[in-house]
């Protein structure tokens, strides 16, 4: 299946979940429109729906066959993911998300053109951490509701639940890090792995290869694949966070750098910096007031150091691994060219 195609399709079976969860709520008070408009307008607007993609193909590569259930029950994955980032729009602060305000800065400019009391930025983070709760629990309902039957979701539900605690605690490890202050390649590359890599890529794929009834053989040949590409997703995000183009990435050029954070990429360049890059990095990297010149002067840095060209050298190495493992013969052999597509896509990417 041409993937444009089955992108269509999971939007598809996200507007019908939202059009029926969506109701609900401005029955409880109209008060809640202004709540129910955000969400769906956040998932419905943008994302690269790489996720569903994965849990698909993962059921496929397990032996499924093609049908609705199943794209429903991957397309609940996007709702997994809105929580996600809009929590960690909150925690970073972040201004915008896909070229718009971020949630909470949305909802701060609800209640100034309220004219309500208290602080606007005070409420907008409340709704935006509540509004990704919500997200969360329309995630177990979406999946619930798919209709791949009560055998499937039995063994499905062990895999859903890895992924979501790993991205919890993988998110955690970020925090940690930034308050460290990074430094550690090995780290670094650990809060990928947990916050982002694990829960793209290897656990949707698993998660499919579970709804499928897949053996543990065949989960282990999907790990295989599913974890050194997604590690090299996220390394690819680190280089876009830095050297993204705005109009593709969708974030002010520079961000990654003003709020600090301590990637791979980052790590690898203090570790391979002399004494002036490192300094110049510690100096500059979380400077909320970074100007374009200051963006500059770091982007040189840190390309300087050669750490642009390890990480770029890091991805390859994971991609042709992750490619190694589509020759397993214990995946259905019409998965395989969509999952060596589905790598190019989520490795090679621009924004």
């Amino acid at each position: 299946m041409h993937e444009a195609g089955l992108r269509g399709r999971i939007d598809a079976a996200l507007r019908v979940f939202l059009g029926s969860a969506t109701p609900p709520l401005t029955a409880i008070a109209d008060d809640l429109a202004p709540f129910a408009a955000a969400i769906e307008a956040f998932v419905l607007d943008g994302g690269k729906r790489l996720r569903p993609a994965f849990c698909y193909w993962g059921w496929r590569a397990a032996g499924g066959e093609d049908g609705d259930e199943i794209v429903s029950a991957a397309a609940s994955l996007e709702l997994l993911q809105a929580c996600a980032l809009v929590h960690d729009d909150v925690i970073d602060a972040s201004d915008t998300r896909r070229g718009a305000p971020s949630v909470h800065r949305r909802f701060a400019q609800v209640h100034r053109d309220a004219g309500w009391a208290g602080d606007p930025d005070a409420f907008g983070r409340a709704a935006a951490i509540l509004l990704g709760d919500l997200a969360l629990i329309w995630a177990d309902a979406m999946l619930a509701e798919s209709g791949v039957g009560d055998a499937a979701l039995r063994r499905a539900f062990g895999v859903w639940d890895e992924m979501r605690v790993e991205v919890m605690c993988g998110q955690y490890l970020d925090v940690v890090e930034q308050a460290r202050g990074g430094g550690s390649v090995d780290r670094a590359l650990r809060v990928a792995r947990f916050k982002s890599a694990s829960y793209t890529v290897a656990r949707p794929l698993q998660l499919g290869a579970a709804l499928a009834g897949g053996g543990d053989d065949v989960v282990a040949s999907l790990g295989a694949y599913g974890l050194p590409l997604g590690e090299a997703f996220q390394l690819r995000d680190d280089l876009l966070g830095v050297y993204g183009d705005p109009a593709t990435t969708g974030k002010p050029a520079g961000d990654d750098l003003r709020e600090g954070k301590r990637t791979v990429l980052v790590a690898v360049a203090i570790q391979r910096g002399d004494a002036t890059q490192q300094a110049t990095i510690q100096r500059l990297l979380g400077d909320p007031t970074l100007d374009v010149s200051g963006v500059k002067v770091l982007r040189n840095v840190i390309a300087d150091t050669g750490a642009v060209v390890e990480v770029e050298q890091l991805i390859n190495d994971r991609v042709d691994a992750a490619r190694a493992a589509l020759a397993s013969p214990l995946l259905a052999r019409d998965a395989v060219p969509a999952l060596a597509e589905l790598a190019d896509a989520a490795a090679h990417r621009t924004h």
